[in-house]
């Protein structure tokens, strides 16, 4: 064997030589396949997003759709995905509070829309950092724990902000995220019940939970939570009060004794441990949200 490998040393060498630089040309032309590949995906991605015009820095669109509590329409349809923050899907925990308080906060509005390091993703969505009056809002609905940071390692220009003020809202735990108040409100959510009369189909209204009704003084809504505490008072004025016992409750449903006529017997007792909606314009008494509930058609049990 030693003989053999003297004799053909050479041709030895020659064949692990050609293999070394037949794998190198493999590689090679596999590095190139990819870098034809990434750059199809890219001329791909170009010619999808033809259609979407440029859209200057610091330019300022009317916010026309919530889409989620990190997305949204500005005017001509176009979609914005605003940087600094990922939001939850929809059939996630935070995905209606996030989506409303971005309602809140920008629906309707004009904004400022300032770019960063990439013009747009590959569904076509432009990103942007998004402002309103001067507040950053990717920094505001962080620090009320209604989204986590998400910032790409090459974007930096608002990190710092973003990054302490969800730290902040950790320790604290404030909002949706990082709340267990908020956590357990959530699972209380789908309740999957049937509801014939007190739907925003048919009302034409928002439909919130009980917990949020503090957010909603002066406009009329329809609130659903359970009643787990009734009181009648001496003047036979009845309290449905929701998801805690009075003084803790977050909302109550409230029946004067003049209107008691057009409810079932004895409501307190009635409504009690039932899951319900009630419609109505939400006031503030004693510091609590509350419905005055004037008519049976106010209130539906789901079933």
């Amino acid at each position: 064997m030693k003989k053999f490998f003297q004799e053909n040393k050479i041709v030895l060498a020659i064949l692990i030589g050609a293999l070394i630089i037949g794998e190198a040309i493999y590689l090679s032309g596999k590095k190139e396949n990819f870098l034809v590949r990434e750059k199809i995906g890219k001329e791909k991605q170009s010619q999808s997003c033809r259609n979407v015009p440029l859209l200057p820095n610091g330019a300022k669109k009317l916010v026309t759709k919530i889409i989620d509590g990190d997305t949204f329409l500005i005017e001509g349809g176009y979609s914005v995905r605003i940087l600094g923050i990922d939001a939850d899907e929809r059939g996630y925990p935070c995905y209606q509070p996030a989506k409303e308080r971005l309602e809140e906060l920008i629906l309707n509005k004009k904004v400022k829309l300032e770019k960063s390091i990439e013009d747009k993703d590959k569904w076509c969505r432009y990103l942007r950092y998004v402002f309103l009056d001067g507040k950053n809002i990717s920094l505001e609905l962080v620090k009320e724990g209604l989204v986590v940071s998400r910032i790409s390692p090459k974007d930096i220009k608002y990190k710092k902000e973003i990054i302490k003020a969800e730290r902040e809202a950790k320790e604290n735990k404030i909002g949706c995220k990082w709340s267990k108040r908020e956590k357990e409100i959530k699972k209380k959510e789908p309740l999957n019940l049937q509801w014939q009369r007190l739907t925003p189909e048919l009302t034409g209204l928002k439909l919130i939970n009980a917990y949020q009704a503090k957010n909603f003084y002066g406009e009329e809504v329809i609130v659903e939570g359970k009643i787990v505490d009734t009181y009648r008072s001496k003047t036979n004025t009845v309290f449905l009060n929701f998801e805690k016992p009075y003084p803790n409750q977050c909302f109550s449903g409230v029946i004067f004794s003049s209107y008691q006529y057009k409810f079932v017997e004895d409501p307190e007792k009635y409504y009690l441990n039932k899951v319900v909606r009630v419609k109505g314009k939400i006031k503030q008494y004693q510091g609590k949200p509350e419905i005055i509930l004037k008519d049976s058609l106010q209130i539906e049990i789901g079933k």
